[in-house]
């Protein structure tokens, strides 16, 4: 006899909300946070993820702290700024102060990334026109770096291309 997809004989049992989080964790670092949503929205109940990500947090498998590194770590190497950082990690939790130390510890020279995103984007070639520097600029605003480090890096670009062209 064959069974039809919706017979609850043919349905996997689900999950504990612990063995569900941890196969999310098997994948890549999550945020308390992030995991107690994807719970959520996979239909445990509250107290139940409550206690599995207590367990998780005990046992060293779930760690904000590691998120935060691992996710500084890969979003820096694609080039996003410290400000962009700061609003992700923000948005898993974590706070200002914690978020400010993290990226201190991370020891990033954002100067340096920003005239990499720079070289990566437009090439070597520096620029005296006002309305591509403006655009240069708005690249790495939008990349998270601070305006500070966009006007330095892009000022950079300018008196380099003036004393190519002297």
């Amino acid at each position: 006899m064959r069974r039809k997809s919706g017979d609850k004989d043919s349905e996997k049992p689900k999950p504990s909300a612990y063995n569900k989080a941890l196969g999310l964790l098997a994948r890549r670092e999550h945020s308390r946070r992030e995991l107690r949503q994807k719970l959520g929205h996979s239909g445990y109940a509250g107290d139940e993820t409550s206690a599995a990500l207590e367990r998780l947090g005990e046992q060293h498998y779930q760690d904000d702290e590691r998120f935060a590194e691992v996710l500084i770590r890969s979003r820096s190497a694609q080039g996003y700024g410290p400000m962009r950082l700061s609003v992700e990690l923000r948005s898993h939790g974590l706070s200002d102060a914690r978020i400010r130390s993290l990226l201190d510890a991370a020891q990033i020279d954002w100067t340096a990334s920003a005239a990499a995103q720079l070289r990566r984007r437009y090439g070597s070639a520096g620029t005296v026109d006002p309305a591509e520097r403006a655009r240069r600029a708005q690249f790495l605003l939008r990349r998270g770096f601070p305006a500070a480090t966009v006007r330095h890096v892009t000022h950079a670009d300018v008196d380099d291309a003036a004393d190519e062209n002297s």
